[in-house]
């Protein structure tokens, strides 16, 4: 089949992924709703410099991954990359790479987020500040446009590490589309599927801001 290379899908991943032919994909950089009940919509939260954004009801925050999504991720990539990989150990197994991405955080919020890696590697860390209001670049704020959004700077930093220029990525939560456009600045290929119209939409216009050299 002929993949959707450098384009967003709106539907549902399983469905989608379940078109891809076996290790089709060079990496799978994913990060699946964790199936917590963590409130990322109350303001107020103690430790905050400013009231929170209010991004409001999303439904897919409980949504608990099963291992229909890993086995299939597995069947049609060479690699993986699973942000709160340390919340699906029973279906990732061990790795010796994970990467820890240190959010120079502050207040009540998490100090670092977990991903698995398929590598053989060492555990690598990365270190920008992702705090509310403050940001490692506060010359350069990023918008925010999703509650669980990463800085474009985290993704490039793994795309970098862990990728080939040649390589074709996938991001299968794409969200507002943060992985696409690390991948279109470091001029790799890429897929974004992403169940939410909203969300489609932001990441298409995000991406059509963007200026390559």
């Amino acid at each position: 089949m002929n993949l959707p290379i450098n384009q967003i899908i709106q539907g549902d991943c399983l469905k989608v992924m379940k078109t891809f032919p076996d290790k089709s994909i060079d990496l799978v950089l994913a990060d699946p709703p964790y199936g917590t009940d963590f409130d990322y919509y109350s303001n107020g939260r103690g430790g905050c410099l400013a009231t929170q954004q209010d991004y409001g009801k999303q439904d897919w925050n409980k949504v608990k991954i099963s291992n229909d999504f890993f086995s299939e991720i597995f069947r049609i990539s060479k690699n993986q990359i699973i942000f709160g990989g340390n919340l699906f150990a029973d279906y990732l197994g061990p790795s010796t790479a994970w990467i820890v991405w240190d959010k120079d955080n502050s207040g009540n919020w998490g100090d670092c987020e977990l991903a698995w890696t398929s590598f053989s590697s060492s555990i690598r860390k990365f270190k920008w500040r992702w705090n509310g209001m403050l940001q490692e670049d506060m010359k350069h704020k990023e918008p925010r446009y999703h509650p669980t959004q990463k800085p474009v700077e985290l993704m490039k930093w793994i795309l970098d590490k862990y990728s080939e220029p040649t390589d074709l990525i996938l991001d299968p939560f794409l969200g507002s589309g943060t992985t696409a456009i690390a991948a279109k600045q470091l001029h790799r290929r890429y897929i974004g599927i992403e169940i939410s119209q909203k969300y489609c939409d932001i990441a298409k216009q995000r991406l059509g801001q963007e200026v390559l050299f």
